[in-house]
């Protein structure tokens, strides 16, 4: 009786220990973004001093890239070879006839006990599978300033298959550094953390009524006179001052070149935004004569906006306007120059001589289809450099320039009138992608601009609206959340306010929408939050029930 109780407990705890097993091998990794398609399998791979990094063909760059990535915390040689993968060894490889089946972006994942090999169409795909390969390392992996201590049993990864490719083409975040500036180094750090969420676009909001921020070699006065202003609104009362100087603040032409190849080399592009015609008082304090009614200016030293814009009757505005986007496109390869467009009061060009002027001499209804003249001046000027006009959907109002791409803030409806008429449009609406608003109610929530949206409402976030013709479905390219300083001081309050639902918006722009599931993105954020802990990110942690009223 004893022999056979302690065999059936010995088949008890064998059945346990095996139904654990499986257990573990069926529980999927918590990646974020999460893949369009995986299968866990049985068996793990580890990292270790013999394991090496085969690069294919063309692969070569991107073997280095993940070797870097993966040196410093694991603290392990990683050599990088040509030859063709060893057991033992992880392997990418560039077949340019994947595109058809995973596009420019997505890749192939196989892990096996003996091997890793990753395989994608371009050197994209290869980035973002190396960046899948990383997630699925302990969160260890993601330290940045010594080797981290490996976990018990060393860096070990699951066994997996998978196939993933994005959504959209356009995932991006705004950062609005004319508000308040944030140095390159925070800029690097940002577009370190959007590469793991394989983010790929940072548009950079260099110009606004609060100052310039970029270096322009013609127009020395725009960062001399525009990047730097007597005080600025006071913590807690927006209404008041804080008397202190503020700037100058601006990137230089070289750290743009900087910026934009550290960019590149983890596939983000930096798309620059040079608000025009309102939102440009910076530039008027340099060039009075530019606007209507003459100046003198000053800084703004409030938020909000401002009644004198440029004077597009002004042909000597036009020709600052061309110098000044001429070095733009010197400085950025991006395919899209956004040139704002919002909120232009046009009161000042009822009363101005040379706008009615040139409303007459053109034959304009208004001065709404002023604004069309002057965007389709720009739009010329930025085709003739091999460019695209990108601009918010105010620039509807008065007819869309032909070749324009409107970005839809003020909810969906600007972005459904765009892409009806055969234009292409990205999806930043104030109702899912402000991050400037609040992520939650209560007492301990830091100041705002306003509105409420809690980290559920982000992964909520449909871009292609369910109004939309199907055969015009293909212009939405894509959705981006919006980071407008005016409340956010220092790079950690970027950050505050950024994740995690920077990581909910990544998800609604790479993962097929049939695989969205708000509940377990919220358990594999738990993990991922780990990954931003040593990534040294300031995010702010999901508390409870205020997160989602």
């Amino acid at each position: 009786m004893k022999q056979r109780r302690r065999t059936a407990l010995l088949l008890l705890s064998c059945m346990t220990l095996l139904t654990n097993s499986q257990c573990a091998v069926a529980a999927p990794p918590a990646l974020v973004p999460a893949p369009a398609k995986m299968t866990v399998a049985e068996g793990t791979f580890q990292l270790s001093r013999e394991t090496s990094i085969c690069a294919g063909p063309g692969a070569e760059a991107e073997a280095r890239e993940l070797a870097a990535a993966l040196r410093m915390p694991t603290g392990l040689p990683l050599p990088v070879k040509t030859s063709e993968p060893k057991p033992g060894a992880i392997g990418l490889q560039l077949d340019r006839s994947l595109e058809s089946q995973l596009g420019i972006e997505g890749y192939r994942l196989s892990v096996t006990p003996s091997r890793v090999t990753i395989c994608a169409a371009t050197e994209a795909g290869l980035f973002y599978g190396g960046v899948t390969f990383r997630q699925l390392l302990p969160p260890q992996v993601f330290a940045t300033k010594q080797p981290a201590r490996a976990p018990g049993g060393g860096w070990i990864v699951p066994c997996i298959e998978i196939e993933d490719r994005p959504r959209f083409a356009w995932r991006g975040l705004l950062l609005d550094p004319a508000r308040h500036f944030m140095p390159p180094e925070f800029v690097k750090k940002l577009v370190d953390v959007m590469a793991l969420h394989k983010l790929n676009t940072l548009q950079l909001h260099l110009t606004d009524d609060q100052g310039w921020r970029i270096e322009i070699k013609k127009h020395p006065q725009l960062t001399q006179l525009g990047s730097v202003r007597k005080e600025s609104p006071l913590h807690g009362d927006r209404k008041r001052g804080d008397g202190q100087r503020y700037g100058p603040f601006f990137y230089t032409q070289q750290q743009i070149r900087d910026l934009v190849a550290y960019a590149r080399a983890r596939h983000v592009t930096l798309v620059p935004e040079i608000e025009m015609p309102g939102h440009f008082l910076a530039a008027l304090v340099a060039y009075p004569a530019l606007s209507c009614r003459g100046g003198p200016f000053e800084v703004r030293t409030r938020w909000g906006i401002e009644p004198d814009i440029l004077c597009p009757g002004n042909d000597e505005a036009i020709a600052l306007v061309k110098d000044v986007l001429g070095e733009v496109c010197e400085l950025f390869p991006s395919r899209f120059i956004h040139i704002g467009g919002d909120e232009a009061p046009r009161d000042r060009w009822k009363s101005c001589p040379k706008c009615q002027a040139r409303i007459r001499t053109e034959n304009l209804k208004s001065e709404a289809q002023l604004q069309t003249w002057f965007n389709h001046r720009v739009e010329e000027f930025l085709a003739s450099k091999g460019r695209r006009l990108l601009g918010w959907d105010e620039i509807l109002e008065g007819g869309l320039t032909p070749g324009a791409t409107v970005m839809s803030w003020r909810g969906i409806k600007g972005g459904i009138a765009a892409a009806s008429a055969g234009h292409d449009v990205v999806m930043v609406p104030t109702t899912h992608c402000y991050f400037d608003y609040a992520q939650a109610k209560g007492a301990n929530e830091p100041e705002c601009i306003g509105g409420f949206v809690p980290l559920s409402r982000v992964y909520e976030f449909e871009p292609v609206p369910a109004e939309l013709p199907e055969s015009r479905r293909h212009h939405i390219l894509g959705a981006q959340g919006a980071l407008w300083t005016e409340y956010m001081w220092t790079p950690g309050d970027v950050e505050y306010f950024a994740f995690p639902r920077a990581a909910a918006l990544a998800e609604v722009v790479w993962t097929p929408a049939e695989r969205k599931d708000f509940a377990g993105f919220e358990h594999r954020l738990q993990n991922h939050l780990l990954r931003l802990d040593q990534l040294g990110v300031n995010y702010r942690k999901p508390s409870g029930v205020n997160d989602r009223k």
